[in-house]
């Protein structure tokens, strides 16, 4: 590791007027940038309100974007960073495909991970925008759906081998032309889904969302000209990429790398390496992944575009929240991904379960980056999509296929000022975890215990989110259960001088009282009255657990989220009494041995 102190900063309001003085006309810039934002939330609302599946329309697992018509982003939703540098990929995807044949009415949908998505679930939809017959911009949504076909409900198998097996890949193509939609394409995916229902309603939503977009785009256009609109968003996009180069040039010079491991593919147990190599220069930031395993047989290869925008996206969480989500902030950014391993895969490598492969991917970026960075960066969470559910079963009399889907909210890490958040979503995607009685109204399962779990949370002066388990009771026989989790062997770190969270752990109870303890990432069958317990691993934590505040240790055990045990033994905290009061005696000897040893 090697670097140098950073510069005194600049005020971040400062920063921001200096970019925004560049602009040849700073009161209209920022009168677009403003609608562009809003106009992007306002699809993303559409979708949320309009969706069929518990996936995007309770755990808001979708994203909406602008662009213009040469495919730069021009605005995001506030949605999931995870798929702030992917979505470009899908419209340069239809400008490659479809050139000069794009026409008004027109809608294009792909989820080919080599060609405009990043795994078969996320179906991309691109509609373009024209003023009279000149092409201006696009509008786009993207959404994960509950399933795709291939050989596991949900299409998110960890042990899938190669694309072919994973379901319906659909390369970019017109789904609407000239504003009649393509019925066989339609039919075509709802013959290749196990549930249709859902599926299509979903990428409905996405139609909406997309005509919303493409209706307030014309008015904009209209108001400014097609012209003035172009000038006007080129202005913002070099504004983005000075603000953004500005907030760099605050961070220190120099190189720093991090290592971080996931627990096997779901077909070799073996741990796999992501090295991360993140180098700031003035005003620029390079983050190399050369170091980081070859692909592997199993699902968890992660594409480049994926790869890309999470990269993204972590050193997005650190800079000014300001600065505009669009393609001007990526300028200053390059990130190196080898051909050939585990984050740029060769097709046909199975990508299904990439996401916790992207989950790794930003550990590993911020263990780089907190290096850098002392003091802004918090300890490793147990972020979501550490843990994935995918349940399918078909009723044998009425022929109704079931699937449930979800990716378990965690916790996160101790950071420098304050404890780890419990239950929360993870720091790079804006998900929620869908309702209990949602999921037993909707498919044979039972959730029969949701709760935090006590002393689970990394010791550090700010401790990390406690670990969160959940139980499921199938009331189906005959079931497929694909369960891709991690963090058991490499629980989540901490960060000077805090200890790690308490590693995951997966359990299967059989109805006739058997117990399995599963390995990570494995594919079973379950039957009627047989119980999955899941324990989520717990955030790590944030300096040393003695310089922790024995009030805050006991108001963690007074709120049973810490037991007297742990109290002491990980923070030197001595309570006695029946009101739990602090032996400040025994506390000081305690922590002043434990500072001789």
């Amino acid at each position: 590791m090697t670097g140098e102190a950073t510069r005194p900063a600049q005020g971040a309001e400062e920063t921001r007027r200096a970019a925004l003085a560049g602009a040849r006309d700073p009161f209209a810039l920022e009168l677009v940038k403003n609608a562009l934002a809003t106009l992007a939330d306002e699809m993303a609302l559409t979708v949320s309100r309009t969706a069929r599946s518990f996936v995007v329309k309770e755990a808001l697992d979708f994203s909406t974007a602008l662009f213009l018509a040469d495919g730069e982003m021009i605005a995001q939703g506030t949605c999931l960073p995870f798929h702030l540098g992917a979505m470009p990929f899908a419209v340069r995807s239809v400008l490659r495909q479809f050139g000069g044949t794009i026409a008004p009415g027109d809608l294009f949908i792909t989820n080919d991970p080599w060609d405009g998505s990043t795994h078969l679930p996320d179906i991309v939809l691109v509609k373009p925008v024209f003023a009279g017959e000149r092409l201006v911009a696009f509008t786009a949504a993207l959404a994960h759906m509950t399933d795709i076909g291939g050989r596991i409900p949900g299409g998110n198998a960890s042990d899938s081998t190669e694309i072919y097996q994973e379901g319906l890949r659909i390369p970019p193509s017109r789904i609407w032309r000239r504003g009649e939609p393509d019925e066989n394409l339609f039919r075509l995916i709802e013959r290749n889904v196990r549930v249709p229902d859902k599926v299509l309603g979903d990428i409905r939503s996405l139609v909406a969302a997309c005509i919303v977009g493409e209706r307030e785009l014309e008015r904009l256009v209209a108001r400014h000209g097609a012209e003035g609109f172009e000038a006007q968003c080129r202005d913002l996009l070099d504004y983005t990429e000075r603000f953004t180069r500005a907030e760099l040039a605050k961070l220190p010079r120099g190189s720093w790398s991090f290592v971080d491991h996931l627990d096997g593919d779901g077909i070799d147990p073996a741990p796999i390496r992501f090295e991360a190599r993140v180098t700031i220069g003035d005003g620029e930031l390079e983050i190399d992944f050369t170091g980081s395993a070859p692909q592997v047989r199993g699902a968890i290869n992660c594409v480049y575009p994926f790869t890309l925008s999470t990269a993204l996206a972590c050193v997005r969480s650190m800079v000014d929240l300001s600065i505009p989500n669009n393609a001007g902030y990526f300028r200053p950014i390059r990130v190196i991904a080898p051909e050939g391993s585990v984050v740029n895969p060769r097709p046909p490598a199975a990508v299904a379960a990439r996401g916790i492969t992207g989950i790794r991917i930003a550990d590993t970026v911020f263990g780089a980056l907190a290096q850098a960075v002392p003091g802004v960066i918090p300890a490793c969470g147990s972020n979501l999509p550490d843990v994935g559910v995918s349940f399918g079963v078909t009723d044998r009399e009425t022929g109704r296929s079931h699937v449930y889907l979800e990716f378990l909210l965690a916790s996160w890490g101790g950071g420098p000022d304050r404890d780890g958040m419990d239950a929360c979503t993870g720091t790079l995607v804006n998900y929620s975890n869908t309702p209990a009685e949602m999921v037993e109204a909707d498919v044979p399962i039972a959730v029969e215990r949701y709760a935090l779990v006590p002393d689970s949370g990394g010791p550090g002066r700010f401790r990390g989110g406690l670990a969160i388990e959940r139980h499921l009771r199938f009331r189906a026989d005959g079931a497929t259960l694909q369960i891709r989790s991690d963090r058991r062997d490499h629980p989540p770190w901490g960060l000077e001088g805090g200890g790690p969270g308490l590693g995951s752990d997966v359990v299967i109870r059989r109805a006739d009282g058997r117990v399995e303890r599963k390995v990570a990432k494995f594919l079973t069958t379950v039957d009627r009255g047989d119980v999955f317990q899941v324990r989520l691993a717990g955030g790590g934590g944030h300096g040393d657990p003695m310089r922790r505040d024995p009030v805050a240790v006991r108001e963690d055990v007074l709120d049973g989220k810490m037991t007297t045990g742990h109290a002491r033994d990980a923070y030197g905290v001595v309570l006695d009494g029946p009101g739990l009061d602090i032996d400040e005696a025994a506390t000081r000897a305690l922590r002043a041995a434990s500072a001789r040893s």
